[in-house]
């Protein structure tokens, strides 16, 4: 993990406002770089996926991670600064992959990097990231303390059905690994309910229970294990059940330390 985080931008101008209140917005000390990716050889784009330390001293809920992306016109001596805040690092992804960044330049996996429990969540994970525009983003919350985790409640505009999507991630620290789910909803409110209540396990995407579906399901599956394996330099793991719930047994992390991915 390469946590140095520099822009280059000492000569260069902001192209416009957003770009330069954008950039004054961050505060470099507050950082811990997940993952960056700079393209040369002229080095005109640069995209970070961060960890914003300052968020888990703020507001409860509020989303840890930071995408960036900076475009650089060497020519003009400007620049353009975005950033986006999410509760999940696939939704971080997607958003920098949507403004020019290989997705496989911005991977989390190996080394220090808590890792996917099973192939659902990897499939799941690559849904998200490849999704382009497809997902409206409503509401997000991350809870690094007790329980441990992270949802982003969004409409798809793509479902036929159940148009409301919870994307569910839970953390098992013990184990080092996370769980990533999707459940569909009619509506916003029976999300909510849901999300207050727990009292009913995630309700699946209706393409989930569709033959059709499932056998592209089992198929993206496989290439998920597969790559998943090849990261990680192993051979891949049958799995039991892929839709089985794994069980998280959350554990207390002090708020001034990110514990999703580290």
């Amino acid at each position: 993990m390469n946590n140095v985080l520099d822009f280059d931008l000492d000569d260069l101008a902001p192209v416009d406002d957003d770009s330069e209140e954008a950039m004054e917005a961050l505060w470099s000390g507050d950082l811990t770089v997940l993952s960056q990716h700079h393209t040369k050889p002229n080095g005109s784009h640069s995209f970070v996926l961060a960890h914003d330390r300052s968020v888990t001293w703020g507001i409860p809920g509020e989303p840890q991670l930071v995408a960036i992306a900076v475009a650089r016109d060497l020519r003009q001596s400007t620049f353009s600064f975005e950033t986006s805040h999410h509760a999940t690092a696939s939704f971080a992804q997607n958003w920098l992959a949507e403004r020019g960044c290989p997705l496989d330049r911005i991977a989390l996996r190996g080394g220090d990097y808590i890792e996917p429990a099973d192939d659902l969540t990897v499939q799941v994970e690559q849904q998200i990231q490849k999704s382009g525009t497809r997902y409206e983003v409503l509401d997000t919350y991350t809870s690094d303390d007790r329980p441990s985790e992270a949802w982003t409640l969004v409409n798809d505009s793509q479902a036929t059905q159940a148009p409301v999507r919870l994307f569910f991630e839970e953390w098992n620290h013990d184990a080092g690994t996370y769980t990533m789910r999707e459940g569909a909803f009619p509506d916003v409110g029976v999300a909510q309910t849901w999300l207050d209540e727990r009292s009913e396990p995630l309700p699946e995407p209706p393409e989930y229970s569709d033959h059709n579906g499932a056998v592209v399901r089992a198929r993206i599956a496989r290439i998920a294990r597969i790559a998943l394996s090849r990261s990680a330099g192993t051979s891949p793991t049958p799995q039991t059940g892929l839709d089985a719930p794994r069980a998280t047994a959350a554990v207390p992390v002090q708020r001034a330390v990110q514990g999703r991915l580290l």
